[in-house]
C-alpha cells in the first residue's frame, strides 16, 4: 500500500517566510524536493484565564515525505519510560531508582555504573536527562531496552501516531536483534524492588512503503553502494507526530485525552527541567562546554557556538541529526518580551546523493536555516497583537527565573 502524498500548506506562512527570507534561505525555499524541508509553526493564545488555544500553520508538511528522525525517536521514549514506572505501581519505584542492565545475549551489553551521576549508578531519570541535554545515544538504548518495542510501538499506535515505527536502537543490531531487550533490575540502595526479564516483541510493522533516498550510500561495512539508501525498516516519525506528542507534554489539556501519557506532576516537572536546561547548568554530568556549547542542541535562531542563548529565553526542545537530516522540535518562551510559540522543522542536506559518507552541509547550510527561520518566528512574535498576554511564571519557575 502505498501512501498517497498530502502535502500540507498554509499560504500565509509560505508567504511570510519568503517576504522576510535573505537571498541564502530563499534559495532553500524554492527547492522543496531537493532540500525535502518541513516547517510547522504553532501560535499560542491566552484566554483571560491563561488557557492556551493552538493555531498551526504549515509548509511543505507531508506524512509521507520521508525524514530520518535520528535523536527526535528519544523525546517519546523518554515519555514512555516514566509512563511505564507509572503503570507498573510499585510504590517504591521511580525515576531514580537504580536501574541496573543485564545481558542475555550477544550483542547486548550491560550497564550496571554510571560515573556521570551524582551517585555513580544510571536511572531512568538520568537517562532522560543526559537525552535532552546532550542527545545521548546509549541513554536512548537504555530507554528503549526499559520499554520494549512492542510497548513503544503498540502505546504510539493507541496514541493514534499511526505512521510512527520506533524499530532500533542507536548501535549496530540486525532487526530480529533489536526485537529482543536486555533483562533489567531495580534497586533502592541494596535492596531488589523490581525485576524485568528478557523481552521479545511480537509487533508487525508495516514495511509496505518503501523509502529511499540518495543517489549511492555506504553499507555496514563501508563499502560504496550506488544506488539509494533504503530506509524502509528504519526509524519513522513524522514532523507534525513529534510537534502533536511535544505539545501533549508541554500543555497535556489542548490533546485529547487518548493522546495523554500517564504522567505525574513529578514527571512533567522533570521532563520541563531537563528539556530547557543548558550544558553548562548541569553539574551531573559536568560537561565540556567547547564540545558541548549551550546551543549544541537548541537549532532554531540559537546554533552557534560563538553566541550564548540569551537568559531570557528558553527553548524546551528536541533535536535530531543524522544521515543529512536536521531535526528541531520546540517550545519557545521569552520571559523578557512575553512571548511564546511552538515552532517544528526538519532539512535535508547531502548535496552529493551519497549517504553515510559523513559528508552533510549542516554547518553551511542546516543550522543558518534553522537560524534565520526561527529569527523570523520570533521577529514576527515579538510584533504580534495578543488580546491577553501570557502568563508564563511556571515557565519561570522551572527555568529558575
Amino acid at each position: 500500500m502505498k501512501m498517497q502524498a498530502q502535502t500540507n500548506n498554509s499560504p500565509w506562512l509560505k508567504k511570510y517566510l519568503y517576504q522576510h527570507a535573505s537571498p541564502f534561505l530563499l534559495g532553500i525555499l524554492q527547492q522543496p524536493d531537493s532540500f525535502r524541508y518541513q516547517l510547522i509553526y504553532t501560535q499560542i493564545n491566552r484566554d483571560k484565564n491563561n488557557k492556551p488555544s493552538f493555531k498551526h500553520f504549515y509548509l511543505n508538511v507531508d506524512k509521507a515525505r520521508y525524514f530520518n528522525p535520528a535523536s527526535t525517536v528519544k523525546m517519546p521514549l523518554a515519555f514512555l519510560a516514566l509512563e511505564k514506572l507509572n503503570n507498573l505501581q510499585m510504590e517504591s519505584l521511580n525515576s531514580y531508582s537504580d536501574m541496573l542492565t543485564d545481558s542475555a545475549r550477544p550483542p547486548q551489553t550491560a550497564v550496571t555504573a554510571d560515573p556521570t551521576a551524582k551517585n555513580g549508578k544510571p536511572s531512568i531519570a538520568h537517562y532522560i536527562k543526559k537525552i535532552f541535554l546532550v542527545s545521548d545515544n546509549d541513554a536512548y538504548n537504555r530507554l528503549y531496552e526499559f520499554i520494549g518495542q512492542q510497548t513503544i510501538n503498540e502505546r504510539l499506535q493507541q496514541m493514534g501516531y499511526h505512521t510512527m515505527q520506533i524499530t532500533r536502537r542507536f548501535v549496530r543490531m540486525t532487526e530480529e536483534e533489536n526485537k529482543y531487550t536486555n533483562p533489567i533490575r531495580f534497586y533502592n540502595g541494596k535492596q531488589l524492588i523490581y525485576q524485568q526479564p528478557e523481552a521479545y516483541s511480537q509487533f508487525k510493522f508495516d514495511f509496505s512503503t518503501p523509502r529511499f533516498i540518495g543517489n549511492a550510500h555506504y553499507d555496514r561495512n563501508d563499502k560504496l553502494v550506488n544506488s539509494p539508501m533504503d530506509f524502509t525498516t528504519h526509524n519513522n516519525a513524522p514532523l507534525a507526530d513529534l510537534q502533536q506528542i511535544l505539545q501533549s507534554v508541554l500543555f497535556p489539556g489542548s490533546v485529547k485525552e487518548k493522546q495523554r501519557f500517564n504522567l505525574t506532576a513529578a514527571d512533567y516537572q522533570l521532563l520541563y527541567q531537563y528539556m530547557g536546561m543548558l550544558p553548562s547548568e548541569s553539574d551531573y554530568p559536568k560537561y565540556d562546554t567547547t564540545e558541548f556549547f549551550d546551543s549544541y542542541t537548541k537549532f532554531f535562531f540559537f546554533r552557534d557556538k560563538k553566541s550564548p542563548v540569551p537568559d531570557h529565553i528558553r527553548s524546551f526542545n528536541k533535536t535530531g541529526w543524522s544521515y543529512g537530516f536536521l531535526t528541531d522540535i520546540c517550545y519557545i518562551v521569552d520571559f523578557k518580551n512575553n512571548i511564546e510559540f511552538m515552532l517544528s522543522g526538519n532539512i535535508y542536506t547531502n548535496k552529493d546523493g551519497v549517504l553515510n559518507d559523513d559528508k552533510y552541509e549542516y554547518n553551511e547550510t542546516g543550522y543558518p536555516f534553522f537560524k534565520e527561520v526561527g529569527e523570523i518566528i520570533y521577529n514576527y512574535e515579538l510584533n504580534r497583537k495578543r488580546k491577553h498576554q501570557p502568563i508564563l511564571d511556571d515557565w519561570k519557575k522551572v527555568a529558575g527565573k
